[in-house]
Order: C-alpha cells, then sequence, then structure tokens
C-alpha cells in the first residue's frame, strides 16, 4: 500500500513538472530511510526539481533510477509469447546478452513478433539452448556444403538439431534426409561423407 502511494504521488509530480519519463515501480528500502523510484525514459531527463519535491513530501532521501525496456519487464512481470511468466521476471536475475545470430543458429523464424519478449527485445530464452545448438552442429556439415552421393553432388540445406538429421538436395531438387550418425568427416581426404551402408540402403 506504501508504494502504491508513492508511486501515485510521483507520478502526480512527473506530471506537474512535465517531464518525459515512465515511472514503472517504487521501492521502500528496508531499516533506512531511503525510497527508491525506477522510471524509464527516451531522453535525459533533469529530475532535480521532482526530488526536490518529493524528499519534501516523503521526509527521507529519494533516488530515481532509470532502467531500460528488458529491466522493466524483469521488475513488474507480464506473460510472454508462449503463454507463461516472462523468464527474466519468474527466474532470471540478470537479462543475459541476446543476439539474432541465437535466432538464426536454432533455425527460428526471423519474425520480430515471434522471438521478441513484451519489452520488445529479443526473448531471453533464445540463448538458454544456444551452446547445445552450437556444439552439435560443431560435428555436422554447415548449410552449404556439397557432399559427393555416388557420382553427384548434393547440397546440405539444413541442420535439424532436433531431429538429429541433415536435409540434402542434388541438382534436380530431389530431397534425402541424412541422420547425423550416416555422416562423417573423412580426415584423409578432408572433406564429409555418406557412410556406404546408408548410400546402398537408399539408392539400391
Amino acid at each position: 500500500i506504501k508504494e502504491d502511494q508513492a508511486l501515485k504521488i510521483c507520478r502526480e509530480k512527473i506530471k506537474k513538472h512535465n517531464l518525459e519519463m515512465k515511472l514503472i515501480t517504487t521501492h521502500f528500502l528496508l531499516g533506512e530511510p531511503k525510497v527508491l523510484f525506477f522510471f524509464t525514459a527516451d531522453v535525459r531527463v533533469d529530475f532535480r526539481d521532482l526530488v526536490k519535491d518529493l524528499v519534501s513530501v516523503f521526509k527521507m532521501r529519494i533516488e530515481l533510477r532509470q532502467i531500460g525496456v528488458r529491466d522493466e519487464s524483469r521488475l513488474i512481470g507480464g506473460l510472454s509469447v508462449c503463454g507463461r511468466d516472462c523468464c527474466c521476471h519468474l527466474f532470471t536475475d540478470k537479462p543475459a546478452p541476446v543476439s539474432i545470430k541465437m535466432a538464426k543458429e536454432q533455425n527460428l523464424s526471423l519474425n520480430s513478433a515471434k522471438i521478441s519478449g513484451a519489452c520488445g527485445r529479443l526473448l531471453c530464452c533464445l540463448a538458454y539452448e544456444y551452446d547445445n545448438y552450437v556444439e552439435e552442429k560443431a560435428n555436422c556439415p554447415a548449410e552449404g556444403t556439397r557432399i559427393k552421393i555416388g557420382y553427384e553432388l548434393w547440397r546440405v540445406s539444413e541442420v535439424n538439431i532436433l531431429s538429429h538429421k541433415i536435409l540434402m538436395q542434388d541438382i534436380d531438387g530431389r530431397i534425402l534426409y541424412v541422420p547425423f550418425d550416416e555422416i562423417f568427416y573423412n580426415e584423409e581426404n578432408e572433406h564429409w561423407e555418406i557412410s556406404e551402408e546408408f548410400v546402398k540402403e537408399i539408392f539400391d
């Protein structure tokens, strides 16, 4: 209740001073006469007069902290695109760095609506399995690699970590799914090969 009242008062003061800032939440420190106000803003805000007003009301130390949009979701929570609570609010103390490369590595849609959280930034969960994908793909040929099967060259179109299969296509558009266990790197010849048993099973 005390925090709710403080938020209401601070919002009124922000409006009074016509400041371009969005108040997110507030926190009274235990055992210390100090109150923290967290806000977001697109521009630099001169809130010195605001602090003076708040001090006159609360009679204690006032600290205003500007946070980013990801921190906003972490503090107030909400539902993510998966329908569950935002990871950053539920169990992540500090948001990990996330990049679009992580989505590409996991063959995810690059549609921003599908890989962005409530904060408008990339989903925190993109980082959870990224290392596993990198480790698995390190033992597979990269997309675009050409592999000779019989007398024909096939091209690696996709490396699917979930199915543990590699999608290959030939020049005529034929498709072939090759299990990870059937493909290996020939150190002596320095190129990728498909096991002879698998080739015979498919083409004989």
